[in-house]
């Protein structure tokens, strides 16, 4: 057990990162010699790094194909953990806007599905718009393909170098990757004239999608963890809708609820969450719907921006969980999140 509580540790250090359309490779058996940390450690990778669960959202998810755009040859593949908050923010975008694509559920504990990739986080998109191309990162896939459909100038080649990785040093003293400029839309004067007719506008979308990676995300494993019970619920959701083999579904269910309901005991701490963490995510919920105000359909006015998608994507994993539920009876945000469920939903038949 001490074993499995490091891995843990060690990928809760790690800075963040519907049902699946197609899944390649099979589960990977356990390792005899300590499996328990290495399936803690598969089913943590699972939830985004340990920033948050991912719930799928209850309505389940037609199949995309990877065909071309109307206005191109654009062909898109996202590998993913269904249970990942940042996943379901890329899915969100994908689907508002109409892209086909191709889902790629990775086993969390093996990986071999994006074994092509020294990067080894998800999601991974892989695009194809004339020359095949990886991208890394929720926000920095969302600006630059958002980028790319709003201006043809540049190739997507191109958009993707205006997202540098940056090698950081995080506390523990690990290296890792950031991405400058990822909340930014790479557009010229008139075409950014044309999508944010006021600076403002693009301002608070900026500010908003930011929120939702550094505060919102955050909120989710404290909550959906609170009690073993709620932890024991959350893990079932995962086991069921992951990709993991029998021993390893087993082992994660049980022993991984224990753990994350520890450890959601730590972020709390480390977040700096009041004793009900309930009462952090209804602030955090009610001032998303202060800002959007009473007068827009969205913060994007009459359609969602890139700030509604993204915090959509990340509330939505929750569905089907006691937060969720508690989320909705005590806070503002249904109506909004209704708007939301009904425009992407649409988008999605419109396909």
């Amino acid at each position: 057990m001490a074993a499995a509580g490091r891995a843990w540790r060690a990928v809760l250090l790690l800075p963040p990162w519907r049902a699946p359309r197609r899944a390649f490779g099979a589960a990977a058996a356990p390792a005899a010699a300590g499996g328990g940390a290495r399936l803690l450690l598969g089913a943590a990778l699972a939830l985004g790094g340990g920033a948050g669960l991912c719930l799928a959202a209850r309505h389940g998810l037609r199949e995309h194909s990877a065909a071309e755009l109307p206005a191109g040859s654009l062909q898109l593949t996202l590998y993913q953990y269904k249970t990942c908050p940042f996943c379901s923010k890329v899915r969100a975008f994908l689907d508002y806007h109409g892209l086909p694509y191709e889902i790629v559920e990775v086993n969390p504990i093996m990986r071999k599905e994006i074994k092509f990739s020294s990067y080894r986080k998800v999601p991974i998109l892989l695009a194809n718009a004339g020359s095949p191309l990886q991208l890394n990162d929720s926000s920095v896939i969302i600006s630059a393909i958002k980028t790319y459909l709003i201006s043809k100038r540049n190739s997507l080649e191109e958009i993707v170098s205006f997202y540098p990785p940056l090698k950081t040093v995080t506390e523990q003293g690990k290296e890792v990757f950031e991405y400058g400029n990822k909340y930014w839309l790479m557009l010229d004067e008139k075409e950014t004239k044309r999508v944010y007719p006021v600076k403002e506008v693009r301002v608070e979308e900026m500010k908003w999608r930011k929120w939702a990676d550094d505060w919102l995300v955050h909120l989710i494993s404290p909550n959906v963890y609170r009690t073993p019970r709620e932890a024991l619920a959350s893990f079932d959701y995962i086991v069921r809708e992951g990709k993991f083999g029998t021993l390893e579904g087993l082992f994660a269910k049980y022993i991984g609820a224990v753990a994350m309901f520890f450890i959601s005991k730590r972020l709390k701490k480390r977040h700096h969450l009041q004793d009900d963490v309930r009462e952090d995510l209804y602030e955090a919920v009610n001032e998303w719907v202060k800002a959007v105000g009473k007068h827009r359909l969205f913060m994007g006015g009459n359609q969602p921006n890139l700030a509604d998608l993204a915090v959509y994507g990340v509330l939505r994993v929750m569905e089907g969980l006691e937060a969720f539920d508690d989320m909705m009876v005590h806070t503002k945000i249904q109506p909004w999140y209704q708007r939301m469920e009904e425009v992407i939903q649409k988008a999605e038949v419109a396909v």
